[in-house]
């Protein structure tokens, strides 16, 4: 695994905490942007060439978590969740508190014992206000002298590869799409005579409200805007094909539709020149119709008055769990298809 891709899925940042991935990725686009730039909301801008034409393309650094809300008397942590997380599957996870200093503080996700839960409760989903986390501390003054009231709480950082192309990681959604875009800027670097201005967005808090995507297209106000995201795939028990026919290795997911259209509907010519540049250049692909869930694409195309979008989406098992599964010949052809698309884009606008 190149160390990029693995130190942004092991590095922490919740949403309204990114500023470690920040770091990450003002480092990586640096190497070739001619300015890079963190905005009043944090999101992380970086310029590349120049022309007419301003082109922005947007993955948000922020992952699912979440915060220290209260400590008891006996030095167990209460805390809130940020952005969306079932609560089934949190207990006996591992996690870790972040406190100001930087120091990663090991817990576990605590429950009430089935065994002494009474018949009702043993029929009732557990809910996350009545878990709790143990550090290992025994009272509420030795617990707060190495944590405060508002530090982050992250799944326990992994990154590695299960089996050949199959990798593994925390918050796949979506550092393996900033991953991704850094190598798409990487490849335009490369490219004579682009005739545009390209302005890669790491966006912050996207998993709370896409907010970070909204302002940063805001400023750079663009003509055209590639959100890369990850997306369901249905390859999995559990998962109907009419639900979801995505599968991890046969292709980045051209999305058309988010939230049965609650979210981003991308205009037919932007699809039409997406499909174009997937056919033309070989690159392997797939079509995402989504019933639920958008990506920064939402807040970016009603921006203004209305920017024109287009939405990749690399294919991953187990969302918004404490380790998803994604295959790396996803992010290749998402970054190839990326090139390409922006390659047309410049050319038809």
């Amino acid at each position: 695994m190149e160390k990029l891709l693995k130190d942004l899925l092991m590095s922490d940042g919740i949403s309204g905490y990114e500023e470690n991935v920040a770091k990450i990725m003002t480092n990586a686009l640096s190497k070739m942007c001619s300015s890079v730039e963190t905005d009043n909301f944090g999101n992380i801008i970086g310029k590349l060439g120049n022309g007419k034409k301003k082109i922005q393309i947007a993955a948000h650094m922020d992952e699912i978590g979440m915060v220290v809300k209260h400590v008891n008397e006996k030095g167990y942590i209460y805390f809130i969740k940020v952005g969306g997380i079932n609560d089934s599957i949190l207990p006996g996870k591992l996690v870790e508190v972040i406190n100001k200093k930087g120091e990663h503080i090991k817990g576990i996700i605590g429950t009430k014992p089935p065994h002494l839960m009474t018949v009702e409760e043993a029929k009732q989903p557990i809910k996350h206000k009545d878990m709790f986390i143990d550090i290992g501390l025994s009272s509420r003054q030795e617990v707060l002298k190495v944590l405060d009231i508002g530090d982050q709480i992250i799944f326990e950082p992994n990154a590695g590869i299960l089996h050949e192309n199959f990798f593994y990681g925390k918050a796949a959604d979506n550092r393996i799409s900033c991953y991704a875009m850094v190598k798409v800027m990487e490849s335009l670097s490369k490219i004579k005579d682009l005739n545009a201005e390209i302005y890669a967005c790491a966006t912050a808090q996207e998993e709370v409200g896409l907010k970070g995507g909204k302002t940063s297209s805001f400023k750079v106000n663009p003509d055209f805007a590639l959100i890369i995201d990850t997306t369901i795939a249905g390859d999995m028990p559990g998962i109907e094909e009419k639900v979801s026919a995505l599968k991890l290795g046969k292709g980045v997911a051209i999305t058309m539709m988010e939230a049965s259209g609650r979210g981003t509907i991308v205009p037919h010519k932007v699809r039409k020149i997406m499909l174009e540049a997937a056919l033309k250049n070989n690159i392997a692909h797939q079509i995402d119709i989504i019933d639920g869930g958008m990506t920064d694409g939402a807040a970016i195309y009603t921006n203004r008055e209305g920017i024109l979008t287009g939405i990749l989406s690399i294919p991953t098992r187990y969302i918004h769990a404490p380790s998803s599964v994604f295959n790396i010949k996803d992010i290749e052809s998402a970054v190839k298809l990326a090139v390409a698309t922006i390659q047309k884009v410049v050319k038809k606008l």
